[in-house]
């Protein structure tokens, strides 16, 4: 069929939707809602067989509904109208909610439901139930519409005519610092996670919270910051501490909390961990490691899977020191992304953008090289999360890459003005070819795990279910057998010496391309990078998500 996607953004679960329907063959258009007349152009133009929207946050012009069947992904469950449903849901400590489809008419939420999945709650942030529990049932659900439209004696369910819940404002999510508990002040963040975050002060500062993580050890006066560590900040409660990983100023943009408060933390301690963190109490980390044998994991939480200079340096160091003790490395990322490169925010938030996004891309570079040369271990990436530009050449440096089945990648840096580096001219051709390298670059397309496998990007794709469970096997494989290991030990090496120069002219040719990128006052990065970083709505749909 032909089906337009109509949304408000090319988010994550847009990208997995766009993903899945070109798996089943579909031919698939995608347009932002700009606004009504944008809409109807568009469906005029393309003449869908149907119209999906996985994230629309406008009202669908009655000109289109009327004459194209229109459905709707709402992230509740039977009866649940209006907006914040999954703030509602975490509020109200749901055990059990869904997602329905619903087919667009005049009434708000109001439209016969076509499919229903529903899911067990987690105690987590909103942003992580919706890449994860909504993504997974909105996938199964988009499934079940396509089958049900198709069904000529399928009958819709009538939506419930129940009251729409009222919207949350700052005042409903607002932390009383002097009687909150430390559980109930993580709990008012989370549901607010990513947007639109907590209102607060501090220190004169008006901004929005995100990122709270439990402390077990430290205590102070409620509202007191008495520690700061990579970033976040150590905020005292009536009983005990919270961290806060980052902040938002008010008509700004989301950055580190130690890069929002700058001066006003001078004299608060610098609460250091190890290098890398044993994970044996609840804090805040970023670089954590477990040992399995001879295999270790490596799991770096960077926030939104960001990369600055200072965290590629302190995951190189630990990467480096890992060496020492196992024979096989697995990159695991953390519980929300892989990685999706270079930190955007903090160059934008700096005075010196040039040279701090050359340091950046340094950084990141150095790291690269570090997995790409370790020639005395084996080298697994585990992209059982997503990951977007330099973020999938990380993964691409290692001897194997495995995914999960629901996994999206975006290996491509066009859209923000940057040519890339990361040794991806080197590693990307070396997996798929030169030809299939320079679409993947210049389309500027998401894949799935399972399309990336297909062109020998990847080398395994696990099922979601058992993810763990076969990573753990396929490590293990690898140094089950001591000759085997060892050969490929020595033939690596091998490798490596032989192709070394050719690998650094790679990258060295990359940066003087990306030179002028980051120096030049007038490059394209510095403008799509603001208007990436400060969200700005879009005046028409990319190019490249239309089909022709």
């Amino acid at each position: 069929m032909k089906i337009l996607l109509l949304v408000s953004a090319f988010n994550s679960l847009t990208q997995r939707v766009f993903c899945e329907l070109k798996d089943m063959n579909h031919t698939v258009s995608v347009q932002f809602a700009i606004n009504d007349k944008a809409m109807i152009d568009e469906v005029e133009r393309f003449q869908p067989d149907i119209i999906f929207c996985p994230f629309l946050k406008k009202f669908i012009p009655p000109e289109i509904f009327l004459k194209t069947p229109t459905f709707v992904l709402h992230p509740g469950i039977r009866g649940d109208r209006g907006h914040n449903a999954l703030d509602h849901a975490l509020r109200d400590e749901k055990k059990e909610w869904g997602v329905v489809i619903l087919r667009a008419n005049e009434e708000f939420d109001g439209g016969d439901i076509y499919s229903e999945v529903r899911f067990e709650m987690r105690d987590t942030t909103k942003a992580s139930l919706y890449r994860n529990e909504v993504a997974d049932a909105a996938s199964k659900a988009l499934k079940e519409l396509l089958k049900n439209f198709k069904d000529k004696e399928f009958k819709p369910v009538p939506q419930l005519k129940t009251k729409m819940h009222h919207y949350l404002t700052q005042d409903d999510r607002a932390i009383n610092w002097t009687k909150d508990t430390s559980q109930t002040i993580i709990k008012k963040i989370r549901l607010s996670d990513s947007f639109p975050g907590v209102m607060d002060e501090f220190l004169g500062v008006e901004c929005y919270m995100y990122g709270a993580w439990q402390e077990d050890k430290l205590k102070g006066n409620p509202k007191e910051i008495i520690a700061k560590r990579d970033g976040a900040v150590c905020i005292g409660t009536v009983d005990g501490a919270i961290w806060i990983s980052h902040l938002q100023e008010v008509g700004k943009f989301k950055l580190p909390a130690t890069y929002v408060l700058k001066d006003k933390i001078k004299g608060v301690k610098e609460e250091r961990l190890p290098l890398i963190f044993d994970m044996s109490y609840k804090t805040f980390y970023e670089i954590g490691s477990h040992k399995d044998g001879d295999v270790a994991y490596l799991c770096f939480n960077f926030h939104n899977g960001a990369m600055g200079s200072e965290q590629c340096i302190r995951l190189k160091y630990a990467f480096e020191h890992l060496k020492e003790s196992a024979k096989v490395i697995v990159l695991i990322g953390s519980e929300e992304f892989f990685s999706n490169g270079i930190h955007l925010n903090i160059l934008e938030d700096s005075k010196k953008q040039g040279e701090d996004g050359w340091s950046n891309i340094n950084a990141m570079n150095d790291l690269i090289k570090s997995v790409l040369f370790a020639d005395e271990v084996i080298t697994v990436a585990s992209l059982h999360k997503n990951a977007g530009a330099g973020g999938v050449f990380l993964a691409l440096a290692s001897d194997y890459v495995v995914a999960c089945e629901n996994s999206v990648l975006n290996p491509h840096y066009k859209t923000l003005g940057l040519s890339g580096s990361e040794y991806h001219t080197y590693t990307l051709p070396k997996r798929v070819g030169e030809q299939k390298a320079q679409e993947l670059l210049s389309h500027c397309l998401p894949i799935n795990a399972t399309q990336a496998k297909e062109i020998g990007m990847i080398d395994e794709v696990f099922a979601k279910k058992n993810y763990f469970e076969n990573l753990r096997d396929f490590t293990k494989k690898l140094i089950k057998e001591e000759d085997i290991y060892d050969d490929f030990i020595y033939e690596k090496q091998d490798y490596l010496k032989e192709n070394e120069e050719f690998i650094n002219t790679c990258k060295e040719n990359e940066l003087k391309v990306m030179y002028p990128e980051f120096w030049d006052k007038d490059s394209s990065f510095h403008h799509l990078r603001h208007a990436f970083v400060y969200k700005t709505c879009p005046i028409q749909t990319p190019q490249r998500l239309k089909e022709i």
